[in-house]
C-alpha cells in the first residue's frame, strides 16, 4: 500500500492502472494477513506492558525512558492498525474503492502506519544522541572525545534532562502528524472525484487492492522523496553516533585494566550492535527498495497489452507484493521493541519481572542495583577521578540504546 492514494496520471499510466488487475498470490492473501494478526497479538500486550512500566513502575525517569515511553505509545497505535491491514490484504481485492473499510484503511490506517515508522526513526536518533552524550562525558579513554570540545556544554546538559526529552518528543509528534495528515486531506477533498469518475469506466481501479492504490501517483511519489532523504540522514547519524561510541569504548577498554569495566564495556558494545542490526534489518530494506519501485512504476512502465484484456495481471504485481512484504518487515519492529527494552535496560528488566511476579525474592536482592537508573545529572556525582569502572557501571544499569 502506498503512502498516499492514487493521483491519476495522464495517458498511458492511467490506462495501465485502470485496465490491469493486481493478481494477489498466497503471499498477499495468506502470509501478510497472518503476520499482521501475529503482530497485533504480540505488539499490543507488549507495548501496553512497556508503557505501564515506564509510566507507573519507574520512579526516577531518565531522558532515555521518556523517549522509549513515546516509542511505546507509537508502537501501541501501530498495533491497533494491524487487524485492519490484515483485512485489507485478505479482502482488499473484493472491497470497493469507495467502501467505508477501504476509505478507513487509506485515510486513517495507512497514515498511522507511516507516522509510526518515522516517529520511531527520529526518536531512536535522539536516543542514540542521548546515549552518546552520556558515555563520552562520563567515561574516559586515553584522551577525551573530540565531540566534547566541538559541541557546547549546554547542549549536553539539555540532552540529559527529562523535560527536554519531553519537548523533543512533542515536537516530533507535531511535525510527523502535521506533515502526513494534510496530504491525505488533500487527496480526500481534491482527488476523490477523479477516482470515482475513473471507477465508473470499469476495470480494476474500482476495487480497493488495485494499482491505483498500491502504485500511487505523482503527489505520493514527490512526497516520498523528502521522507527517503530524512530516513537516510537519520540512519547515517545513528550509525555515526554508534560508530563513535564503539571507538570511544574501545579506547576506554585499552586505557583500563579493571576486569569489571572490561565486562561492562563489552556488554555496551553488544547492545549497540543489537540495536544497529535491528534498524538495518527492519527499516533499511524498505527504504532502499521503495525508491526503486517508484522509479520503475512511474518512469519505466509502458503498457503493451491491448485494452480488451481486462483480467490480465498488472506487470508490477510481483514488485507490489515485495514492497508490501518489506513494509511488513518495517512494522514488525513494533513487536520487537519491547523485547529490546527488556534485554537492554536494566531498570525496565527489573520492574517488568517484579510486575509479572517472576523471581521476586532474587529481585529484592538486586533492587539497589537496578535503582541506580536515573537522570545523568544524578549519576554524575558517582564518577570520581575519571574512574571508568564506576561510570560504565552506571551506564550498564540504564538503557545503552
Amino acid at each position: 500500500m502506498d503512502f498516499t492514494p492514487f493521483t491519476f496520471p495522464p495517458d498511458n499510466s492511467s490506462f495501465s492502472s485502470s485496465v490491469f488487475c493486481l493478481c494477489p498470490t498466497a503471499a498477499t492473501r495468506i502470509f501478510l494477513p497472518s503476520v499482521y494478526t501475529l503482530l497485533f497479538l504480540t505488539a499490543l500486550p507488549g507495548n501496553a506492558l512497556s508503557l505501564w512500566v515506564f509510566l507507573r513502575c519507574i520512579s526516577t525517569i531518565s531522558p532515555t525512558h521518556v523517549y522509549l515511553s513515546h516509542l511505546s505509545i507509537s508502537n501501541l497505535l501501530l498495533s491497533l492498525t494491524a487487524p485492519f491491514l490484515a483485512a485489507y490484504y485478505a479482502w482488499g481485492s473484493v472491497w470497493t474503492l469507495s467502501g467505508a473499510l477501504c476509505q478507513l484503511v487509506l485515510h486513517v490506517i495507512t497514515p498511522v502506519l507511516h507516522i509510526n515508522i518515522y516517529i520511531s526513526l527520529v526518536i531512536l536518533t535522539w536516543v542514540a544522541l542521548c546515549r552518546f552524550a552520556v558515555l563520552i562525558q562520563h567515561t574516559h579513554a586515553s584522551r577525551p572525545s573530540t565531540c566534547t570540545t566541538l559541541l557546547p556544554h549546554t547542549f549536553f546538559t539539555c540532552l540529559l534532562r527529562a523535560s527536554f526529552a519531553s519537548r523533543v518528543c512533542a515536537a516530533v509528534w507535531v511535525v510527523a502528524v502535521g506533515g502526513i495528515v494534510p496530504v491525505t486531506v488533500y487527496y480526500s477533498v481534491n482527488e476523490a472525484t477523479a477516482a470515482d469518475g475513473a471507477a465508473e469506466e470499469g476495470g480494476c481501479v474500482e476495487v480497493c487492492y488495485s494499482p491505483a492504490v498500491e502504485i500511487g501517483g505523482s503527489l505520493s511519489a514527490a512526497f516520498n522523496v523528502p521522507l527517503f532523504l530524512m530516513f537516510f540522514i537519520f540512519y547515517l547519524l545513528v550509525l555515526l553516533f554508534y560508530m563513535t561510541l564503539l571507538r570511544h569504548i574501545r579506547r576506554s577498554r585499552h586505557s583500563t585494566n579493571i576486569t569489571t569495566s572490561q565486562s561492562l564495556l563489552g556488554r555496551a558494545l553488544r547492545n549497540i550492535v543489537i540495536i544497529q542490526v535491528v534498524l538495518s534489518v527492519c527499516l533499511l530494506p524498505y527504504h532502499i527498495f521503495k525508491p526503486i519501485f517508484i522509479t520503475v512504476a512511474h518512469y519505466q512502465l509502458q503498457p503493451t497489452s491491448p485494452p480488451n484484456i481486462l483480467n490480465h495481471c498488472h506487470p508490477l504485481s510481483t514488485l507490489i507484493e515485495l514492497k508490501n512484504c518489506l513494509l511488513l518487515l518495517a512494522t514488525l519492529r513494533g513487536s520487537t521493541d519491547p523485547v529490546m527494552y527488556f534485554l537492554l535496560d536494566k531498570t525496565f528488566h527489573h520492574q517488568t519481572l517484579v510486575l509479572l511476579g517472576c523471581n521476586r525474592n532474587n529481585l529484592r536482592g538486586k533492587a539497589t542495583l537496578g535503582s541506580d537508573t536515573g537522570s545523568a545529572g544524578q549519576r554524575t556525582g558517582q564518577v570520581v577521578d575519571g574512574n571508568v569502572a564506576t561510570a560504565t557501571g552506571d551506564l550498564s544499569h540504564e538503557s545503552v540504546l
